[in-house]
């Protein structure tokens, strides 16, 4: 049998959408039928921040009501207990873990509003508030439905349940990071599940200067870029309607460089102080 940090699971769920977002709360009644949750979430949408952190600055915390949030299952659920961050996500789940949760069994970031597949990850501020879990050796789980505008959340929030509780009755789950993308469709529409590689870069920025406001500019990320979209992909499991479940590390080495980068460098004299 697998051995846990705690006699009862215990889930440390954030998010970038907001601690009023429809989406966190879909997950935490999920949840709270596999265990204690505890929920550290920005105090307001954070989208796009990837994982950047406040460093220069206190950021305040809240205890946030839970009452109203989900339905009254107390006879046949855990405990969700919640707090509101006036930071990044990055910051929510860092704090939650280091000062008002402690050790966890499982971090879960999500569900959001809108799909991160391909290069999306790198700014995505849903993966970059489940970095922090990852990083700290937690088995962790981003997860987002396909739809902005009209997000449904059923399939993934019964998605997420069940893949947390094969988390809980895995003996192997340390040190895993997994992308979870879920099509925004009823849950019968689901084709079915699959184990997919990232695909290539999804969108791309535009840049325009604000009216009547010269040398101030905004950045938009909508100009669709279809780079390797290819079967296998995640980009290709959500278009196809399969959920995409993608298994992430952070590795940003490009060792068939190395030879390239070797002759570049080759002969150049090294630098000294008195050279800089």
């Amino acid at each position: 049998m697998p051995s846990y940090i705690h006699e009862v699971l215990k889930i440390l769920l954030t998010n970038d959408d907001g601690i009023e977002a429809p989406g966190l709360w879909a997950a935490a009644k999920a949840l709270r039928q596999v265990g204690e949750v505890y929920v550290s979430a920005p105090h307001q949408e954070r989208s796009g921040v990837g994982s950047a952190l406040t460093l220069r600055a206190p950021v305040k915390v809240s205890d946030y009501p839970v009452d109203g949030r989900l339905p009254d299952e107390a006879h046949e659920a855990f405990p969700v207990t919640a707090f509101s961050v006036e930071g990044t996500p990055a910051d929510s789940c860092i704090i939650a873990l280091e000062k008002l949760v402690g050790k966890v069994d499982l971090v879960v970031s999500g569900i959001n509003a809108g799909s991160n597949v391909g290069w999306d990850v790198i700014v995505s501020g849903t993966v970059g508030a489940a970095l922090q879990g990852y990083f700290r050796g937690y088995p962790t789980i981003a997860i987002s439905v396909g739809g902005v505008r009209s997000p449904l959340f059923e399939a993934p929030a019964k998605f997420l349940g069940l893949l947390a509780s094969r988390v809980r009755d895995s003996e192997d789950r340390h040190g895993m990071l997994l992308n979870v993308n879920v099509p925004n469709v009823a849950v019968e529409r689901i084709g079915g599940v699959k184990v997919t590689s990232l695909g290539g870069r999804s969108y791309g920025e535009s840049v325009r200067e604000e009216i009547g406001a010269p040398g101030q500019y905004k950045i938009d990320r909508n100009v669709p870029i279809s780079a390797d979209a290819g079967e296998g992909t995640d980009i290709w499991a959500l278009k196809n309607n399969f959920v995409s479940v993608t298994p992430l590390r952070v590795t940003l080495g490009h060792q068939d460089q190395t030879s390239y980068v070797e002759s570049l460098v080759s002969g150049l004299p090294a630098l000294t102080a008195t050279q800089v």
